[in-house]
């Protein structure tokens, strides 16, 4: 029987490691939410460039998702793993000394693009190191927690930052960071092997992916400003789509596949990747909501604003531990539709805050509820997407996992902005108070965010209920030989 990495202390030490990388990654999208007005005033930036600073992030992070996944597999995780946080390190080095718009929106998409190098790796690195059964479902447990714990972290530290130090701490803290965790990739993470032969490697594959991912991206994140019934945001989308249906077409006739279509035939796989696109269209969007209610119907603080998620990060850490010892039990489909079904009733909670809210009575309640159950959901979902996947595609499913949740929060920020908005604007029109309008906006796009986690636990039905070392047998079953290099 094969002993217990986890039970040692390489073990622990390795997956706080590869949970800080995850952390770093998931808090650069929501770190800078809270500091937006004092970087629109700094840098003199225009309404419809603000956007830019967290969607920048979003776009190359979803875009090069794909593509850094494969490259962990082929190159070299360690080798992507340490590239990805220099980019970042560097990138937010220059975006915290940034005196123009245009450099810190550069800066931005330079962070993406080292998220999209790290996660996927680190990911990989985790369900390669620890064995199938209760090991791999502890450190997936911890690492599915990570996504909604940064999320509270993120605002919590981008206020407190900005009161204090200023917003160019929500950048400057990353350098500090990568330089701690680049050390404890090279002590703790064994160096790669050689790396394998690229000469048959799928250029026109990465090429349509990557156009793809970004074109798709960049559309949803441009259509609440630019217009859904617009040519040009038609156009784009279609542009997008036919460039994903010739990367399909690619990935059936090419010899060396970018994304082998294997791969999609373990059980599951699919529907765990569209519960997580699907979720993760309602919780951004969610605490992207929540944020405009405390700060401009409430009134709150940047500091206050990010105090108020204090709870949601305890609450999901504990959640998401508790439910990475169940799974073993009951398997992933109950947890992850048991979760789903909670987070969605806290989300409905929080889609009725009035006007005169109270903290205590409007907004913890729905915050812990929903918290309770966003926890299990991404515990189940991350290793539901994670199971029965064999060591040389690993990189390439945790990038499928982590494109659908970028792609399904920009997805979920642009429908229900535009939704949001475009109620506000029709109240407005009728001469209702700016106050109630804008608050009655933001109820709506709360309630289509508590219908799209309802319907991610429908999706998740589909789901393959994966207990412990059944995964092992998935796996045989599922997944062919690799490919010899």
């Amino acid at each position: 029987m094969t002993p217990s990495f986890l039970s040692t202390r390489r073990g622990k030490l390795t997956l706080a490691l590869l949970c800080s990388v995850a952390f770093l990654d998931f808090v650069d999208a929501p770190i800078v939410n809270v500091a937006l007005p004092s970087i629109r005033h700094a840098l003199h930036f225009s309404v419809a460039d603000l956007q830019w600073i967290p969607s920048a992030y979003l776009l190359t992070y979803g875009g090069f998702m794909l593509l850094g996944g494969r490259f962990a597999d082929l190159l070299g995780r360690r080798r992507m793993l340490l590239g990805g946080i220099v980019v970042i390190g560097i990138s937010s080095l220059i975006g915290g000394f940034a005196q123009s718009s245009g450099l810190l929106i550069g800066a931005r998409l330079a962070q993406g693009l080292g998220a999209a190098m790290t996660l996927p790796a680190a990911l990989s690195i985790l369900t390669t190191s620890f064995k199938e059964g209760k090991d791999r479902n502890t450190a997936l447990g911890a690492w599915g927690g990570i996504g909604g714990l940064a999320s509270a972290v993120g605002v919590l530290a981008g206020g407190v930052l900005t009161e204090t130090l200023g917003w160019r701490w929500v950048m400057f803290v990353n350098p500090i960071a990568c330089a701690l965790v680049f050390g404890s990739v090279l002590r703790l993470i064994e160096p790669d092997g050689a790396r394998k032969k690229l000469e048959n490697f799928d250029a026109l594959g990465a090429l349509l992916a990557t156009g793809g991912m970004l074109l798709l991206v960049y559309t949803l994140v441009k259509a609440p400003t630019a217009g859904w019934g617009k040519a040009r945001t038609i156009g784009e989308l279609a542009g997008a789509f036919a460039l994903l249906a010739g990367f399909v077409v690619n990935e059936l006739r090419h010899r060396n596949p970018l994304a082998p279509p294997s791969i999609f035939r373990i059980n599951g796989l699919a529907a765990a990747d569209v519960t997580q696109l699907v979720a993760f269209a309602g919780l951004l969007a969610m605490f992207f909501f929540l944020g405009l209610y405390m700060q401009n119907v409430l009134h709150y603080s940047p500091i206050q604003t990010g105090v108020a998620y204090l709870p949601v990060c305890f609450v999901i850490g504990g959640a998401a531990g508790a439910a990475s010892q169940v799974l073993t039990r009951l398997g992933t489909r109950p947890v992850i539709v048991t979760g789903a079904l909670i987070a969605a009733g806290g989300v409905y909670w929080l889609s009725r805050i009035p006007v005169g809210g109270s903290y205590v009575t409007d907004l913890l309640p729905g915050l812990v509820i929903m918290s309770l159950g966003v926890g299990p959901m991404f515990v189940g979902v991350t290793t539901a997407a994670n199971s029965g996947v064999s060591a040389d595609k690993a990189g390439l499913a945790a990038a499928l996992l982590n494109a659908s949740q970028q792609v399904g929060g920009a997805l979920g920020l642009a429908i229900f902005t535009a939704l949001a908005t475009s109620h506000t604007n029709t109240l407005l029109a009728r001469h209702v108070a700016p106050v109630h309008a804008l608050n009655s906006g933001l109820q709506r796009g709360l309630l289509a965010s508590a219908i799209f986690m309802l319907a991610s636990a429908f999706v998740a039905l589909r789901t393959t209920n994966t207990r412990g070392e059944q995964a092992v047998d998935q796996a045989i079953e599922a997944v062919p030989e690799p490919a010899a290099s």
